[in-house]
């Protein structure tokens, strides 16, 4: 399925974490016409909505002010949404989150994968997300790991090899990350920028990622040469991958 009909998942701790980091990759590729997946483990609601509690509002009010945030977010990015609602500060790895993460590689068979670095020292809910993400990917290609319903997968359930992304952390240095890709965004960003004021409770970070994307932009320029014809406000966004690409050609 994923040969044929190309299909990015983003696994994505929080609410707003996939807007920040890919908002630009996820708009690129549903403007390609592709499916894109947006997966929430959890919708950031204690540790991610601070003016919301300034508010005075209640764990239920901010869980469903995140889940419309993201939605409406989402819906900006041309993309699908679910969300596990797994917990927040901390998110607990489970055994329970990764079967239904399994469901989801099953289900979307995906032909890229983008998630968190496995490194964050300021939020261990990232890195948590991202090991389950990996995890899921593995059982998704046994056939021998059922199903969360307890059904033994099909033939056509198992998963290929999907690429693993991670996107940039908020603070990079210290998350180790060594960005391999840079992505042009410049033609989506507007769609990224639509994305992010649906986040009203993240405010601070529109200004943060804008100054990223013009700052990845410059990069994405200096590395693709004088030759490409690239615009002169490019806008880009920096990735990680995690698995050796496979070719038979160097490019």
């Amino acid at each position: 399925m994923a040969e044929n009909f190309p299909s990015l998942l983003v696994i994505s701790a929080h609410a707003g974490d996939f807007v920040w980091r890919a908002g630009g990759a996820i708009a690129a590729a549903t403007m390609r016409g592709e499916r894109a997946s947006v997966i929430c483990v959890s919708y950031g609601e204690r540790g991610e909505s601070a003016s919301q509690w300034l508010q005075g509002k209640s764990l239920d009010e901010i869980k469903d002010i995140r889940r419309a945030e993201a939605t409406a977010a989402a819906s900006a990015l041309g993309a699908d949404i679910e969300f596990l609602d797994a917990g927040d500060y901390p998110l607990v790895e489970s055994g329970e989150t990764v079967a239904k993460l399994v469901d989801i590689f099953r289900r979307v068979q995906p032909s890229v994968v983008l998630t968190h670095p496995l490194l964050d020292p300021y939020n261990g809910d990232h890195p948590a997300a991202a090991r389950m993400a990996l995890q899921a990917r593995v059982l998704a290609q046994a056939i021998g790991v059922t199903n969360a319903d307890g059904s033994t997968p099909t033939r056509d359930e198992i998963i290929g090899a999907p690429p693993v992304f991670f996107f940039e952390p908020h603070q990079p240095e210290q998350c180790d990350f060594k960005p391999n890709l840079l992505l042009d965004i410049t033609s989506s960003f507007p769609l990224k920028q639509k994305a992010m004021e649906c986040l009203p409770a993240q405010r601070h970070m529109w200004e943060y990622y804008t100054s990223l994307a013009v700052r990845r932009g410059v990069q994405v320029k200096r590395n693709a040469g004088p030759n490409l014809g690239l615009p002169v406000e490019t806008m880009g966004e920096a990735y990680e991958r995690y698995y050796p690409q496979v070719t038979d050609l160097l490019a």
